[in-house]
């Protein structure tokens, strides 16, 4: 049985839930908030024109868990390059050494992203990556920086001309916290020193990967070297990287509680009676992502409204088509903040994952989504539970097209077709081309046999959704 760590539980979420600060801890653990001058700043993704994000994923019916969101700029092609091949081989390392497992809880890969610089000279971009092999996680950090004055890729450690003298330094200070950090674990090598920005003040701050330097239970371990001893090491992209530290800000956040936010509904609401209509509810996870604009397209061409289960992290750098969503009739839904398994989670984080999701969307449209699903589709009773507090219906599927797994459009529309009946819900990725492709067939054909198409919610009609209950088509949900 898997063990967690409580930290307060469900006494706790009304404090998660208050407001929409866009917390950072690792996956496993509680909040941590690092103590200055540790904290690294972090330009809002936003605020960065032509950025968009790329998502690989595993879908909701493997036997291993697997989501991989990263960031993509359309001037940086090197850049681009770089993290799409780490994100590749992250996946094929993760899959090699992991062992199938088709009951929970399965083994985890999780990486999500921030940007630590982002001018006219410089980007860096900190991706952190969660890994769950059967016992506990183990978390790592790596901060890839671009240099657009010579259109090449930096790693961190490029920051700097010298590694030993960094090294040096940054012993003399893990010296002085105790016998528990190993301060002698580090020496000048590229791996160790693979997690570098600068904070506001210009000091550079090494990460390190749980294990490296100590213990996990740790946590984050982080050395701020000042700026007077570091500015001599500083390489021409180092220098260039501390210049932009002063525009790399904690992510604004978005000020007010949840609750005084309208709820998110669909501005079709209320025009279909689904007891008397065939209705059916095609819903997408994981986006927005590459696929989803013209995913709207078809949708809009044919007069279909959906429900998209959108990633937090996703959102941000996507959210034209989060308001696009909106404006076009769809219901805009929380899938968590990073796709975290949330069976493996401490009440406190699945309501913090939660609660972060919902700011996403509510930063972008306005609205707070009242409605949830949780990745992979994994509930146990503490996510029920949590999302009963926070007033959260849970939804799932009876219809999967595996559109994830398969590269076959035609075959992906056969499984919605053939699964469809009144009051299903389908199961498809906006992440995923195939989906793109699929959608027009499905559409045809199910409108051929009589189908409308609707939100979630307007399969339960008058009767409405109950929080912390999980819907997994217009039947009675699981109590």
């Amino acid at each position: 049985m898997l063990k967690r760590r409580f930290f307060g539980g469900i006494a706790l979420i009304a404090a998660v839930t208050t407001g929409c600060g866009m917390a950072t801890a690792s996956p496993e653990r509680d909040l941590r908030v690092p103590a200055e001058p540790t904290m690294i700043g972090f330009v809002h993704p936003a605020d960065v024109p032509g950025l968009t994000t790329r998502t690989l994923t595993r879908g909701d019916a493997g036997d291993r868990d697997v989501h991989i969101v990263y960031p993509q700029l359309k001037d940086a092609p090197a850049l681009n390059h770089r993290l799409n091949s780490l994100a590749e081989s992250q996946l094929r390392r993760f899959m090699r050494n992991t062992s199938p497992a088709a009951a929970q809880p399965r083994p985890e890969l999780n990486v999500d992203w921030q940007l630590t610089a982002a001018t006219r000279d410089i980007v860096g971009v900190r991706l952190r990556t969660g890994e769950f092999a059967g016992a506990n996680w183990a978390n790592s950090l790596q901060t890839i920086w671009y240099d657009k004055v010579f259109g090449k890729v930096v790693d961190s450690s490029g920051l700097v001309t010298a590694l030993d003298p960094l090294a040096a330094i940054v012993r003399a200070e893990l010296r002085k916290r105790g016998t528990e950090v190993d301060y002698d674990a580090v020496k000048a090598d590229p791996e160790l020193f693979d997690s570098m920005a600068f904070n506001g003040k210009g000091d550079l701050v090494v990460e390190f990967d749980d294990f490296q330097v100590g213990p996990g239970a740790l946590g984050r371990v982080a050395v701020a070297v000042p700026g007077k001893q570091v500015k001599p090491l500083l390489s021409a992209a180092g220098w260039r990287a501390r210049a932009a530290a002063k525009d790399a800000l904690p992510s604004p956040a978005v000020r007010g509680k949840l609750s005084e936010s309208p709820p998110a509904v669909s501005s079709g609401a209320g025009s279909v009676n689904c007891d008397e209509a065939m209705c059916v509810a095609l819903t997408f996870d994981d986006g927005p992502g590459a696929y989803t604009g013209r995913l709207l397209d078809e949708l809009e061409k044919a007069g279909a409204r959906a429900t998209f289960f959108t990633v937090g992290t996703n959102v941000p750098a996507n959210r034209g088509l989060v308001q696009r969503m909106r404006e076009q009739g769809h219901l805009v839904a929380n899938h968590t903040w990073s796709h975290l398994d949330l069976t493996k989670l401490s009440n406190t984080r699945i309501a913090d994952a939660f609660a972060r999701g919902e700011c996403a969307v509510k930063a972008a449209i306005g609205q707070r989504p009242a409605l949830a699903r949780a990745p992979y589709g994994a509930v146990s009773k503490e996510v029920r539970a949590v999302a009963r507090k926070m007033g959260i219906s849970l939804v799932n599927w009876d219809v999967d097209t595996l559109d994830w797994r398969d590269r076959d459009a035609q075959a992906v529309a056969r499984r919605a077709i053939s699964g469809a009946h009144p009051g299903a819900i389908i199961l498809m990725h906006d992440v995923q081309e195939t989906a793109a492709e699929a959608v027009p067939e499905i559409v045809r054909q199910l409108t051929k046999k009589g189908y409308t198409f609707v939100t979630v919610p307007e399969l339960y009609g008058s009767a409405g959704m109950k929080p912390g209950l999980v819907y997994s088509s217009g039947k009675q949900p699981l109590t």
